[in-house]
């Protein structure tokens, strides 16, 4: 035996694993779409009666065919022809009308259906944790909301249409045929047990080959959000040539995803192919013995020629749907996956009212880690009254940042209790406590709109007053009246058209305008801007801090000087707190980063 053999056969194993994992998430996947529909049962139920109007009416020109062929043709009475072929317009024309009925009812509810879903879903990526949206690529989430969406619209406007009026059309015929001549029946249709074993064989490699080619191009996707957004910086640092071999590799792993895709679909379809020419092979030798033997007549035999045609046009119309049905269903599983994805931050089940905050803020040995084996907070206790400013320094990796997010509940901590004015934070409204607790970040986010409508973000009810009350108090107003337009100025996505210090400013204002009164969190917010940028900042946080709660991270010497307190953090521990002068006095590590600061730079960075 080979040593590949071995590497072989488990390889074989785990395909056939996944194959069978993936055969068995159908009904899961099926239910999804059932769901869906639920809501409009109505235009359901008149497009499937509609539906067996159409199935029924498809049974009828290969009857007509025969009769004129047994009868007015053979015996030569025109008027009995005559009336056959004006049955066979008729019906013709109620084919036409209820199929275009059918399929007008069938996309109401489909339609109608998909844009719940597309809601539904982004209703649910907005209600994740922080944890989650850190960890997915932003070009995966995208993928769900579009191509997943248009791989289950292809499904409900195109798909299942012919799937329901295909599969019901095949009973009627099959219905028909063996109720016209059961051994012509059976001679046609000895075939379709081949057909089916060829379907189970394709339908979970399709499948897999499909799920394969959505997740390349959710990567390759993502990919290129990254490198379109980060383009600069590729640029800058000359990165050109090693983002282009990384795209050859993303780029690689879809093209080969596809190709195999379409060399499964395009195998399965020929086969299907090859069978339909076999069972009519069969009834044209078949039948044309039993006309000479006088069991069937000619125009049963031209009949059911018609009606095999009409029974494997279902067939290979499913064969050639199926493909898109499984590509759908791929779509389906990573959309119900991702709903089946619940927040480890969780609204409490009995929630507190949280109003009038005073801001008193309490750490009780609080345990955090992302990872199980790398903890980012150590057992840290504190106490914050209420009014008092906080400024939290450290090394990069001290668990400063985790600390914030803790406060805000981006993340639960993992053990121990945050209280907010003596009540555990877990115990308050997502809601109520974000509004309760403002977080301007380093790396502030505009939206594509007005100036007005980034400051009304968290709270479309403010008056035009209120926004420039809230941005005069941040500063942001003397940049705000400068521009074309003023509150009106219109930003660009991820506002590209303002400044690192315009956007810090605006993300002041729009804290301040959730919450005038609140607890204030600012995560190094001064660290990317200029110094005349800064000293704006500066001289709105020092109205700001006078009368609120606030923690602030900062890396210079002027941000965290005038604080009431200064917390320092190394590794996740809390090993120093006190005012500046107090700190100072102690000659510890506050002292040591201070005394390096002034030996430098002035204020370049000092933690």
């Amino acid at each position: 035996m080979s040593r590949s053999e071995p590497k072989q056969k488990s390889q074989t194993t785990q395909a056939e694993a996944k194959i069978s994992e993936v055969a068995s998430q159908d009904s899961a996947l099926f239910q999804l779409l059932a769901s869906s529909l639920a809501p409009y049962k109505g235009w359901l139920f008149a497009a499937l009666a509609l539906m067996l109007g159409v199935s029924g009416l498809n049974a009828v020109p290969p009857y007509l065919l025969q009769q004129a062929i047994d009868g007015p043709i053979a015996r030569g009475e025109v008027n009995a022809l005559w009336r056959i072929t004006a049955i066979y317009g008729a019906t013709a024309i109620g084919i036409f009308l209820l199929t275009f009925a059918f399929t007008y009812f069938l996309q109401q509810a489909g339609q109608r259906a998909l844009a719940d879903l597309r809601t539904r879903l982004f209703s649910h990526i907005l209600g994740q944790d922080h944890a989650f949206l850190t960890n997915t690529p932003t070009g995966e989430l995208v993928a769900r909301l579009t191509n997943d969406i248009d791989q289950l619209n292809a499904v409900l406007s195109r798909s299942i249409v012919i799937v329901l009026v295909e599969g019901v059309t095949l009973i009627v015929i099959v219905t028909v045929m063996a109720a016209v001549n059961w051994r012509l029946a059976l001679l046609s249709l000895a075939v379709l047990p081949v057909v089916a074993l060829v379907t189970r064989y394709f339908r979970a490699r399709i499948r897999l080959s499909s799920s394969g080619e959505r997740s390349a191009q959710a990567r390759i996707s993502a990919f290129l959000n990254e490198q379109v957004h980060g383009m600069t910086v590729v640029q800058l640092f000359n990165r050109e040539d090693e983002s282009e071999q990384e795209f050859e590799g993303y780029n690689k792993s879809y093209r080969e995803a596809l190709i195999d895709l379409r060399w499964h679909s395009a195998l399965f379809l020929s086969v299907q192919e090859i069978l339909s020419a076999v069972g009519l092979g069969l009834i044209l030798y078949g039948g044309g013995q039993g006309v000479l033997a006088g069991w069937a007549t000619l125009g049963t035999l031209v009949a059911f020629v018609q009606y095999t045609e009409r029974a494997f046009q279902p067939v290979l119309r499913l064969s050639q749907e199926y493909n898109t049905v499984q590509i759908a269903l791929g779509a389906a599983e990573r959309i119900y996956a991702l709903l089946d994805t619940a927040p480890t931050v969780q609204e409490p089940a009995e929630p507190l009212p949280l109003a009038n905050v005073k801001g008193k803020i309490e750490f009780a040995d609080v345990h955090f880690w992302y990872l199980a084996d790398e903890p980012v907070l150590r057992g840290v206790s504190l106490h914050i009254p209420p009014g008092q400013s906080v400024a939290v320094v450290g090394p990069t990796g001290a668990g400063k940042s985790s600390l914030v997010s803790l406060l805000a509940r981006q993340y639960d901590p993992r053990q121990g209790e945050i209280r907010l004015d003596g009540t555990d934070i877990r115990c308050f409204p997502l809601r109520d406590l974000r509004r309760s607790v403002a977080v301007v970040p380093q790396d502030p986010v505009c939206l594509a709109g007005s100036i007005a409508f980034n400051i009304r973000l968290y709270r479309e009810d403010l008056s035009d007053a209120e926004v420039r009350r809230a941005a005069e108090f941040s500063n942001a107003a003397r940049f705000i009246e400068e521009l074309p337009g003023g509150y009106d100025y219109q930003v660009l996505p991820n506002g590209e058209n303002l400044s690192q210090g315009q956007r810090q400013l605006l993300a002041l204002a729009r804290a301040l305008a959730l919450n005038p009164e609140g607890v204030l969190i600012l995560d190094e917010a001064t660290s990317s801007i200029d110094t005349a940028t800064e000293a704006l900042i500066q001289e709105a946080l020092e109205r700001v801090l006078r009368s609120r709660t606030s923690l602030v991270i900062a890396h210079r010497l002027s941000t965290i000087r005038n604080a009431d307190r200064i917390l320092v953090m190394e590794r996740g521990r809390l090993i120093e707190d006190g005012s500046h002068a107090e700190l100072m006095g102690q000659d510890g590590h506050y002292a040591r980063l201070h005394g390096h600061q002034m030996m430098g730079a002035g204020e370049t960075e000092v933690i």
